[in-house]
């Protein structure tokens, strides 16, 4: 914008320049009263074609024949710098939402956050990150210009509009998160995402504790209150510091390459009915396994070395994140 400014001054400064020479110099050549002669270069420049306002001596019409040179020259220059400011103003925002909407449809298995405030620049971090897609909504034009600063994929809309929902894919998506201003959107949301894809894993924010279980009643999968989990850990962070600076460490990857992860054994894993034992993930890979989610919802948490592992089980794992790209090879991996 900035640019487009400065190009703007440089032209107005060219026809200024153009006017007062001109000006000046029908009042010294000929002689003209400054107003004959500012209008006398005005229908000069633009190529009017009105007669002389005064006859013109040798000189003047030297001067003149110069000054419908540089006067044309600097009017096309003018109109042509003019009509590429508008193109590139207009145009690229043009081909940037077309550009926008090719990219998600091209999306599977996305996520779709809708909301781009405190809360939800937070989960988008968390996203990118994680190196999985995801396309951001929000209805607020210097969000979504931050967003997409950002290196993210966010389009400027009402996301309590089915018709923008459809739009971000929710057909082919995996989850969605609720993360708008008013407990009242979000929940306009959740409702209209559910009734499009009722496959869709649903996290919303809610903003008052009352609000947790009607989101909840309307689908959300999993509801956070942002200023309750802020007392619960300004409160450990007194009581239990080292805990808190260990989930920091697990979660945030604050200064080390360690993480906590969910990884999903396959059927077809050479891996499935094996004990924790005989896997030796520990030993090997260097992985801690913190608990198991059985495929029938059970979790054990901290399970045995002689906890057998099963298909569609989940295991919450913590360790380098190298390491647990290799462990999650290994799960999904067909036997051979």
């Amino acid at each position: 914008m900035d640019r487009l400014k400065r190009r703007f001054l440089y032209i107005g400064l060219f026809i200024l320049g153009a006017l007062v020479a001109g000006t000046a110099g029908f009042v010294l050549i000929e002689s003209y009263p400054p107003f004959d002669a500012f209008y006398m270069t005005l229908i000069t420049m633009t190529t009017i074609g009105y007669q002389e306002v005064r006859p013109l001596h040798a000189a003047g019409r030297v001067f003149n024949s110069f000054l419908i040179i540089y006067g044309v020259t600097v009017m096309f220059f003018a109109i042509g710098a003019t009509t590429q400011a508008v193109l590139e103003m207009e145009l690229p925002e043009l081909f940037g939402r077309r550009r926008i909407k090719r990219m998600i449809e091209k999306l599977e298995n996305h996520y779709i956050l809708c909301g781009f405030g405190r809360v939800g620049r937070a989960a988008a971090w968390e996203l990118q990150r994680a190196g999985v897609p995801f396309v951001v909504v929000d209805r607020n034009p210097e969000r979504v210009e931050r967003a997409v600063r950002a290196g993210m994929l966010a389009v400027n809309a009402d996301s309590t509009r089915d018709q923008t929902l459809v739009e971000a894919g929710i057909g082919r998506a995996r989850g969605l998160i609720a993360a708008l201003a008013t407990d009242a959107d979000n929940l306009f949301v959740i409702l209209s995402a559910r009734n499009l894809n009722p496959r869709l894993q649903v996290a919303a924010r809610a903003g008052e504790e009352e609000a947790e279980q009607k989101l909840r009643r309307a689908g959300a999968d999993v509801v956070f209150a942002p200023y309750s989990n802020a007392g619960h850990q300004l409160a450990l962070s007194l009581l239990r510091p080292h805990v808190v600076q260990f989930l920091d460490v697990a979660t945030k990857s604050m200064g080390l390459d360690v993480g906590i992860e969910q990884v999903r054994v396959a059927a077809a894993s050479e891996l499935v009915s094996r004990s924790l034992k005989q896997l030796q993930v520990r030993s090997e890979l260097g992985v801690i396994v913190l608990a198991i989610r059985k495929a029938d919802g059970q979790m054990q948490f901290n399970p045995p070395a002689e906890a057998v592992v099963e298909a569609d089980d989940f295991l919450i794992v913590m360790g380098e994140h190298d390491n647990l790209r290799r462990l999650e090879r290994l799960l999904t991996e067909a036997r051979a």
